[in-house]
């Protein structure tokens, strides 16, 4: 995930002398409603006992009361929206190539690897909108699609108050705020920005609502005046209570993880949920 860069995650030290001198100012728009403070994600959604990014992984999320599912949104060759991960199909499933290089009917054939040898695939974006409907919330990470025609279907599933879109490259912001205002948007914090006017004028030309994988205890305030959440990446081959305790301390509003069903048990167990 990445807006102009790769991967970022702000060190303590980072801006130490940062000092809180802005003006609060409310985003434009408001995100999904939810029923809990802390807002838990389900990375390419609860894929447990079930393959990511399939139906299947939705259903899981939504079984244990998971707030968010993150999606990884994709194009085929032909032109339709899927949800998939990688640019190609071949760690996943049992096919070959690049996904823009198949066509809907060729991807539709694929088998998405699974543990529990039942079959699953790769689903299309309007059924994942359709299943999580007055269900779970959708955090869309926004690979590879054309932003009118994601906006269609989000306006024609009746979604767009259960959505936060994942920016990743520098050309999708402009084209949301253009077809879709009031789409609350995420994205993370460029490598570049290293001082408290740097990050001011970023913010002032990306009028983002959610901010990832931000540390800094003097970033956090910031953001905070400024009515920006944070949400933090927690999965790892290591991921555990000893990472969830560690990320509740840094008082963040999210946190997406690989493992939804252990995490919201862990919640429940402290009397955070």
């Amino acid at each position: 995930m990445s807006f102009f860069k790769s991967n970022i995650l702000l060190t303590l030290g980072l801006l130490s002398c940062f000092s809180i001198k802005a003006v609060s100012q409310t985003p434009p728009n408001e995100l999904p409603a939810s029923k809990h403070k802390l807002i838990v994600i389900a990375h390419r959604g609860n894929h447990t006992n079930v393959p990511e990014n399939t139906l299947a992984s939705i259903h899981e999320a939504i079984k244990f009361g998971v707030d968010y599912v993150e999606v990884d949104l994709r194009t085929t060759k032909d032109g339709q929206l899927i949800i998939h991960h990688d640019g190609t199909v071949d760690r996943a499933t049992n096919g070959k190539g690049k996904v823009n290089e198949h066509t809907l009917a060729e991807i539709k054939k694929l088998q998405v690897y699974n543990h529990n040898h039942k079959t699953h695939h790769i689903p299309e974006f309007h059924e994942v909108l359709k299943l999580c409907k007055n269900k779970i919330n959708i955090y869309l990470d926004f690979k590879d699609a054309d932003v009118a025609q994601t906006w269609k279907q989000i306006q024609e599933a009746g979604m767009e108050k259960q959505i936060v879109v994942y920016i990743n490259k520098k050309e999708q912001y402009p084209q949301w705020k253009t077809i879709a205002p009031k789409m609350p948007l995420m994205t993370s914090v460029p490598d570049e920005v290293k001082s408290q006017d740097q990050l001011t004028a970023f913010l002032n030309e990306v009028k983002i609502d959610v901010v990832d994988n931000v540390v800094n205890p003097a970033i956090k305030e910031f953001l905070h005046s400024r009515n920006i959440s944070v949400w933090l990446d927690v999965q790892d081959p290591k991921e555990g209570p000893d990472s969830w305790a560690a990320a509740l301390k840094k008082g963040v509003q999210g946190l997406q993880t690989d493992h939804p069903e252990a995490l919201i048990e862990y919640l429940k167990k402290n009397g955070l949920r």
